[in-house]
């Protein structure tokens, strides 16, 4: 028999009491977190490395996983980021000629405690209804701990709301990717989570990418004299994160051209003076429609995020912090969620979801074209 149906034995539990039984996938131990639940069928890698997974567990809906395994080119950061691992059916074989080694090797030799085996599409369900919870993975000897004691872990994890997760995933020093277009210059990312394929995406616009940490203050971002900012995808509450949303206030006076995605657009919201909500459940996946109300067309977006922007999605509206007027310019049909924002006074916007797109579709890779375009413009209106 295969060694994945001899595996050690695995339990999840929600904080709400719920147990699903199965069999150990990754690491052996104990993992805690906030269990999600991700809707891709593809870019299993990318979602692993995506740092904005940073403290969840996250569940793939997708019922069989790891069977193109795990290679060097297509990951998204330095390491796996997520907090734990749910799968009902890891493969058996790798069957792709890119792979390097299998994704049960990648988790063990990453540390995540994972779990296979188990009804996810009942989990999947479950969190619908009753909403995004903590839970904790406890595989191996940890299985056998007892249940009471199982779930008071759990229950004292920390909440995913209130957290600032951004300097557990940010560099800790300066990095530049140079540009390969057209050279415009230096762009300042500031790194809350980003992906690489975001500053791929960035330097073939012709910027040179200076990624620079979460810790970064209005003078070092002149320092590089910058025709840019950034503000990637990333982690944690857009509440909990106030020294960035000074920092962004910062940029906004200066009238720096701005972009932000995912993480970044919650920032500018609340820069703007709008407030952020946690979600249900959340939109993690890639396969989220979002209107385009500029326009009128309908995208297929890549989406990891718990959090949004409450804004109004009808009309302009003046900024409640006073930086003139702002429109919602993407909406989830879902849900109406907002999915974008656009500064109509001021060189900068925003979009909630992934138009870097890895794992993917490209339906919105044309923002990165529109942020370069809004550079040129703004220095044409400097020369």
């Amino acid at each position: 028999m295969n060694a994945l149906f001899t595996r050690d034995p695995a339990v999840l539990v929600l904080e709400d009491g719920t147990r699903h039984t199965g069999r150990a996938y990754g690491a052996r131990g104990t993992t805690l977190g906030e269990v999600v639940f991700a809707t891709g069928m593809t870019g299993y890698q990318e979602t692993l490395t995506d740092p904005s997974y940073a403290g969840q567990i996250v569940l793939q809906t997708a019922p069989h996983i790891g069977n193109t395994g795990m290679n060097g080119e297509d990951v998204e950061s330095r390491r796996i980021w997520v907090a734990g691992y749910i799968v009902r059916d890891p493969s058996r074989v790798v069957s792709n000629w890119r792979s390097e080694n299998s994704l049960d090797e990648a988790l063990e030799t990453d540390g995540i405690v994972g779990i296979s085996g188990i009804d996810t599409r009942s989990v999947t369900r479950h969190i619908r209804a009753a909403g995004s919870m903590r839970g904790g993975v406890f595989s191996g000897d940890a299985a056998s701990i007892d249940p009471d004691e199982q779930l008071r872990l759990v229950r004292e994890a920390p909440q995913m709301a209130g957290l600032n997760l951004s300097a557990q995933v940010s560099v800790s020093t300066a990095e530049v990717t140079p540009a390969t277009g057209e050279r415009l210059g230096n762009l300042a990312v500031l790194d809350l989570g980003v992906k690489q394929a975001t500053v791929l995406n960035l330097a073939a616009r012709g910027f040179d990418v200076h990624v620079l940490p979460q810790s970064a203050t209005i003078d070092d971002i002149r320092g590089i004299d910058p025709v840019g900012v950034f503000y990637s995808n990333g982690p944690g509450d857009p509440a909990a994160s106030d020294d960035h949303v000074a920092l962004l206030r910062s940029v906004l006076d200066e009238k720096l051209p701005f972009f932000g995605i995912c993480f970044g657009n919650q920032l500018l919201g609340r820069a703007l003076g709008f407030g952020t909500y946690k979600l249900p459940f959340g939109h993690r996946g890639i396969n989220q429609p979002v209107l385009d109300k500029q326009t009128g067309r309908v995208e297929i977006t890549a989406h990891n995020h718990g959090f949004a922007v409450d804004a109004p999605t009808e009309g302009v509206v003046d900024s409640p912090a006073g930086y003139g007027r702002v429109e919602v310019s993407h909406v989830g049909l879902n849900d109406n969620v907002v999915e974008g924002l656009r500064a109509l006074d001021l060189p900068a916007f925003s979009v909630q979801y992934h138009p870097e797109a890895a794992a993917g579709p490209h339906d919105a890779n044309y923002l990165f074209d529109r942020f370069r375009d809004l550079v040129v413009s703004s220095k044409k209106d400097n020369d």
